[in-house]
């Protein structure tokens, strides 16, 4: 895989979401690939955010703006003039959607249909990724994962968001990018990703780790829901693998790509917290579910057969070796560690690693 990556030596390559947890992640892949990495994403949240904590500010070309914002994206696309797009800016949470829902619909959709026809009028462009989630098929709680060809859905505005952007980015597969012959286009879906350098709120990682910082009780909600918990560094080798691929044999490769871990790596939220506070060596967990809590899925995991068999992907690291450096980056971060080297580090020690 490494060989394939060295294709982006030189490129420019634009990154959506730039600012946020998985962007953050990839931008700084791609400079140490040698990109020209441009980014266009909302201000960063926080300011200990993975994005601050690098200085990616300093080491790419940053524009900060909204996608919904279609004049501001174009002007930035057409003047960046890349050669690969990875589209990662999202409202990324399903408990905010329920929040505003209208916010969730105007960013996922038509946010994703800015991004969309900003690149359809790019001839530089080779390759676009078009990140949305595994989140986007229908949830029928089944015990089996679901496939690239499985029915889309969602009954929460967060999923039914994604879902509508994959239909979206089919409609403009089909219209626009299946006729240029020199363009390959796809989209991803991957589980739920975790790492260093995540503060969101409402999200287990991050809640945990401020919960021990503070030395207080984790409170989770949902002890018995399963996730495909995977590193971060997993989709995203996922995911640029997949770009190299649509840049050399672009219809081969245009179509939909599941990312997930290795089904040993479903486990449940009280599995996790439990592995963290293992790894911290302190902490208690306290299981707390509020009345009339929103629906969030219990069961969702995804089938990687086609990645595997057809992309010649497949994950680096277990459950036990992702909780690892999950935890070994908080750790050294909060104690005083430079998260520029720490993640280069660990960025370099997924590609050497070997398959699991």
């Amino acid at each position: 895989m490494n060989n394939d990556l060295l294709l982006f030596k030189g490129k420019r390559v634009l990154v959506t979401g730039h600012t946020g947890f998985k962007g953050s992640w990839l931008a700084l892949w791609l400079t140490e690939l040698g990109a020209e990495v441009a980014g266009f994403a909302l201000p960063p949240l926080r300011e200990n955010d993975h994005f601050n904590l690098l200085g990616l500010k300093d080491k790419i070309q940053h524009n900060e703006g909204d996608i919904c914002d279609s004049k501001h994206l174009t002007r930035v696309v057409k003047e960046f003039k890349p050669h690969f797009i990875f589209h990662l800016a999202a409202q990324a949470l399903v408990r905010p959607s329920y929040d505003d829902p209208k916010a969730t619909f105007e960013t996922n959709v038509l946010g994703s249909v800015n991004v969309l026809d900003a690149a359809r009028q790019l001839t530089s462009l080779t390759a676009l990724v078009f990140v949305t989630s595994d989140k986007c098929y229908f949830n029928k709680e089944w015990v089996w994962g679901y496939r690239e060809d499985d029915q889309l859905g969602g009954r929460d505005p967060y999923s039914a968001s994604k879902a509508a952007a994959e239909l979206v980015f089919a409609s403009y597969q089909d219209s626009f990018f299946n006729k240029d012959l020199n363009l390959g286009a796809a989209s991803v879906r991957a589980g739920n990703v975790i790492g260093g350098g995540d503060w969101a709120a409402d999200r287990i990682v991050p809640d945990c780790i401020k919960s021990l910082k503070e030395g207080k009780e984790i409170h989770i909600r949902s002890p018995d829901a399963t996730r495909p918990w995977q590193h971060v560094l997993e989709p995203l080798s996922g995911y640029l693998l997949l770009a190299t691929k649509l840049a050399t044999e672009p219809k081969r490769y245009s179509s939909a790509w599941n990312f997930g871990p290795n089904s040993s790596a479903i486990k449940t939220v009280e599995d996790i917290t439990n592995g963290i506070i293992l790894r911290w060596g302190s902490g208690k967990l306290l299981v707390d579910k509020p009345e009339n809590m929103p629906h969030e899925a219990s069961l969702l995991h995804l089938t990687i057969d086609k990645a595997i068999h057809h992309l010649g992907w497949s994950p680096r690291w277990d459950f036990e070796t992702t909780l690892d450096y999950t935890v070994d980056w908080y750790k050294a971060i909060l104690s005083g560690g430079s998260a520029h080297e720490v993640s280069c580090s660990q960025i370099k020690e997924y590609m050497d690693s070997n398959h699991d």
